[in-house]
């Protein structure tokens, strides 16, 4: 059987799949933007294609909608270098994973009719009710709520043009038009718990130099970029009342500087140099240790370090660090948000607090941090909840085999 997998940024969450069908026989081929090849070569024992970048939308396109003119020139550049391979090699995969959302997928159903098309769902966009103007510091207008609404055009596309829905969680299925919920299946992409463990010997080496141990007074944070959709704010401000209370913490802040979902500053080049200058003399910055992006490795190690991982984000796609920081047995200080409360139970598996209240945010990281041995169990149970729920070999991977054999190809 050969397998297509598709997503700008290959393998991004399809990792583990591609890796599993690879070792089970199937022929295995991925695409993706030309971009990131540097940054995701290809896969062992995959035959991995590229697309080059389209050109942005026209100066002139509505800006309602140049997200979808930009989504149609990038399924163009897909269509064409598959079909390059369909006409010159006769390519045609059994079964096609796609993730839509950049419009990737918008013209496979034309290109190879007889596929089977699963395609992974994460966010359908909302001017109410979710992560749109939920945070108050930063006000929404008419023009941005109409733009909002129009970037759903392309997912409404791939809804139709598909055989198979995923999506990662129960909350963001929620998310898309209810007459689509019983038709979209709930399926994470799963944690190497092997892999992602707690490790009583972890030692991570920072790159200012620092080395800090398992036992050590850490409390850690992680975000593929230092914002507030992921609460970088709210951390950044508790941080001198914290500080204040456990003068030998550290603290170990791993993200880069640009900003994925929200707004960039309009005063500063990123949000760390704007709240780090509100916070000016309030901040003991020989004990915050802003590392930028790690490898995936280092990255983990500062997990297994962790006395406290302190996890936020507005009512959005949840991040992977928050299930990998439970599957290596971390204490989860979270918000108090949807996307994390329906994996955190308050006092049970992790602790909750809401998005916007520091002084409970300080509080209940000062508990934790001066009282490590009281809260051991949150992190036991963490773990167990992702070895239980979310194991990659054991669970995940076994439900998407069953998908393959109800597929009426195979």
């Amino acid at each position: 059987m050969d397998v297509l997998f598709i997503h700008q940024h290959f393998p991004g969450q399809f990792l583990r799949l591609a890796q599993a069908y690879v070792a089970r026989g199937f022929g295995v081929y991925s695409l993706g933007d030309e971009r990131w090849l540097h940054e995701s070569p290809a896969l062992p024992g995959t035959t991995h294609w590229t697309y080059p970048l389209p050109e942005p939308a026209g100066e002139a396109t509505h800006h309602y909608v140049k997200s979808f003119e930009a989504a149609v020139r990038r399924a163009q550049q897909v269509v064409r270098v598959l079909l390059e391979h369909k006409m010159q090699e006769g390519f045609e995969p059994d079964v096609i994973y796609v993730h839509p959302g950049w419009g990737d997928g918008l013209f496979l159903r034309e290109v190879f009719p007889n596929a089977r098309i699963i395609a992974l769902f994460e966010y359908y966009y909302q001017s109410r009710g979710a992560d749109v103007g939920f945070d108050p510091e930063f006000p929404m207008s008419f023009n941005d709520l109409f733009r909002i609404r129009m970037l759903n055009t392309v997912q409404l596309h791939a809804l139709d043009a598909c055989d198979v829905r995923l999506a990662a969680t129960h909350w963001q299925r929620s998310r898309y038009p209810e007459i689509y919920h019983n038709h979209i299946e709930v399926l994470h992409e799963g944690i190497d718990t092997n892999l992602v463990q707690p490790d009583p010997q972890a030692a991570v080496t920072l790159p200012d130099g620092t080395t800090l141990m398992r036992g050590d007074e850490v409390l850690t944070y992680v975000s593929r970029g230092l914002e507030p959709y992921r609460g970088f704010h709210c951390l950044m401000r508790a941080l001198p009342e914290i500080q204040a209370a456990r003068p030998n913490c550290r603290t170990v802040i791993v993200g880069g500087l640009d900003a994925h979902y929200g707004p960039r500053p309009t005063n500063f080049p990123n949000w760390m140099a704007q709240y780090l200058q509100e916070l000016e003399g309030k901040l003991d910055l020989s004990r915050i240790h802003f590392t930028g992006s790690l490898s995936y490795g280092e990255y983990l190690k500062v997990l297994q370090v962790s006395r406290l991982h302190v996890y936020l984000t507005y009512p959005f796609v949840l991040s992977w660090s928050m299930l990998e920081a439970m599957a290596a047995g971390c204490v989860v200080l979270g918000s108090d948000t949807e996307p994390v409360r329906e994996f955190i139970e308050h006092e049970h598996n992790g602790l909750l607090v809401p998005f916007f209240d520091l002084k409970a945010l300080a509080q209940s990281a000062v508990s934790v941090l001066s009282r490590p041995d009281a809260y051991q169990t949150l992190g036991k149970r963490a773990r167990a909840g992702i070895v239980e729920d979310f194991d990659f070999e054991k669970v995940i991977l076994p439900r998407h085999l069953a998908l393959l054999d109800g597929l009426d190809y195979y």
